[in-house]
């Protein structure tokens, strides 16, 4: 487990936005609520360019989080080195605020996968999960934060609830946690469950960091509704009334607008950072 004292501060109690290089001078002219920029790990693991000058210039002027996609912390297998020294050399030259990754499994025997896939949570997987992190956390020398996934089915296998299961990885290896409101609407919605029963089970005294985005709506093979966390579209009405839920609970936290495919103009992205800093604004004014 990582040593308490080897923790780095905390994100603003603000909205931020993940940064798209379509909207450096925007962001830079024209903030808004905008504190601070989550980046994705894998996009700035060259060695220079543009985009690397770009990110230099902007950690200047904001906190940078950092949220890694591809090192499938939930594998069998080993940690990939190769990826483990990358990010190294990226937290070591960009000096983040936060660093974040996801609970999924995107790898097997040397073979990559476009998706972030779901874990059974038993007791064979918390020791996994948190022996990956172990490894991590000494690689990097920092805290990380772990983000729930998002759900399209059950494992029968299972014998924790999810947050349970992650308060357990939490408490094995020292992570934060990262919250995604809209991964638990998407989830509660193809599995059937109420998600604010789900916001009251989390131990959100672990949590560093709120995640807010869009998602696609279908239907599965048996006409019911199937939510797929996408990440391009607006955040709708009962998400941001979840974010109520949970904060009214947790109290201000650090707030992440996504928004990776199909991103909309700088307008669009800003007001919805302005409906999150309205979101943080009320606590102020119901306390």
């Amino acid at each position: 487990m990582l040593d308490a004292s080897s923790k780095f501060p905390s994100l603003p109690h603000t909205p931020g936005v993940g940064y798209k290089a379509q909207h450096f001078a925007d962001i830079l002219d024209n903030p808004g609520h905008v504190g601070w920029l989550e980046i994705h790990a894998e996009n700035y693991m060259g060695m220079g360019g543009r985009p690397l000058a770009q990110l230099r210039h902007l950690t200047e002027e904001f906190p940078i989080s950092v949220h890694g996609v591809g090192l499938s912390i939930g594998s069998e297998g080993p940690l990939d080195p190769e990826h483990l020294a990358r990010l190294k050399h990226l937290v070591e030259w960009l000096k983040p605020t936060v660093f974040s990754e996801h609970l999924a499994w995107s790898s097997h025997e040397g073979s990559y996968f476009n998706d972030l896939l779901p874990l059974p949570y038993t007791k064979e997987t918390l020791i996994r999960v948190a022996d990956h992190i172990d490894e991590l956390q000494n690689t990097i020398g920092r805290q990380m934060m772990l983000e729930n996934p998002s759900s399209y089915l059950k494992f029968s296998e299972s014998t924790w609830s999810e947050p349970d299961f992650l308060r357990e990885v939490a408490t094995r290896s020292g992570c934060g946690l990262l919250l995604d409101v809209n991964n638990v609407f998407v989830s509660a919605t193809n599995l059937e469950y109420d998600p604010r029963d789900y916001i009251n089970e989390y131990p959100l005294d672990k949590v560093g960091e709120i995640h807010l985005g869009g998602h696609d709506e279908d239907e599965d093979d048996h006409g019911k509704p199937l939510l797929i966390d996408s990440h391009g579209a607006e955040i709708v009405d009962p998400v941001w009334a979840l974010l109520d839920h949970t904060l009214a609970q947790s109290g201000p936290c650090p707030i992440l607008i996504e928004w990776d495919t199909d991103v909309p103009e700088w307008p669009i992205l800003s007001a919805e950072a302005d409906r999150a800093a309205a979101a943080l604004a009320k606590l102020k004014v119901d306390a």
